[in-house]
């Protein structure tokens, strides 16, 4: 069974930094783009990054522009979220999804388009 393990979540003030690892094992991770998405209380879930599978193209929403960064290591089995500068409104459980996909140069940022997910770690971003 496919497992997405996250990890690096924590509490943070506001202006600081996190970095957050997903691990995934029992699949050909070079065959998925992935995805990191969060959900705040009473908010819907949304995509906050995706990548393809090499991990040459990237997708961000509007709100991390320039403040994060996803990557991902093939040899490693993991993506990672770089997250700069936090804001209180980035507070949420961030979640890290893989998508099976014969497409190489496609990220998806769409959550129903993917197969698996992590079980999420919390961030927090205090002011």
């Amino acid at each position: 069974q496919v497992q997405l393990v996250e990890s690096g979540g924590g509490l943070v003030q506001a202006g600081g930094s996190l970095r957050l690892s997903c691990a995934a094992s029992r699949l050909s991770f070079s065959s998925y783009a992935m995805g990191w998405f969060r959900q705040a209380p009473g908010k819907e879930r949304e995509c906050v990054a995706a990548i393809n599978r090499s991990g040459g193209r990237t997708y961000y929403v509007e709100s991390v522009k320039g403040r994060f960064t996803i990557s991902r290591d093939n040899a490693k089995n993991t993506v990672y979220l770089q997250m700069n500068n936090l804001k209180p409104e980035d507070t949420a459980v961030y979640y890290c999804a893989a998508h099976f996909t014969s497409y190489s140069l496609i990220y998806y940022y769409t959550s129903r388009d993917y197969d698996y997910w992590g079980q999420g770690t919390q961030v927090t971003v205090s002011s």
